[in-house]
């Protein structure tokens, strides 16, 4: 009977140990990632300044005309401005200032049309 009371004991080590390691698995895979993620999107959202092309949480595309402590305005379209609260910001597309490259596309000397790889066929009368 005391062998039976040492196993019973032992059993609830054991089971807390697991508790204990899948509280620690969801920590780091869940709860870790997406604090890093909100620590990314408040550096983004505190480093906006006029002229940053952002795409709005909506979907809204504009440039930052002006940025307050909790504001921002962006003009979506000629002399079309628009006030979001910073948290409404999803990404920044380019940063004031920054030069974007344009792609380099090659253009063949001469056009080659292709053979068409259809044959016609037509039964003979």
């Amino acid at each position: 009977m005391l062998q039976a009371a040492e196993q019973a004991s032992g059993g609830n080590y054991s089971f807390l140990l697991i508790l204990v390691l899948l509280f620690g698995f969801m920590y780091f895979v869940m709860i870790r990632p997406q604090q890093k993620r909100r620590k990314e999107a408040l550096e983004m959202q505190n480093t906006l300044g006029a002229g940053d092309e952002i795409v709005t949480i909506g979907g809204l595309h504009g440039t930052v005309v002006v940025a307050d402590a909790d504001v921002v305005t962006l003009e979506v379209a000629p002399g079309v401005e628009v006030r979001f609260a910073r948290p409404a910001i999803a990404r920044v597309l380019t940063k004031a200032g920054t030069v974007t490259d344009e792609p380099v596309t090659d253009e063949p000397e001469s056009p080659v049309t292709p053979e068409s790889p259809v044959t016609e066929v037509r039964k003979q009368d």
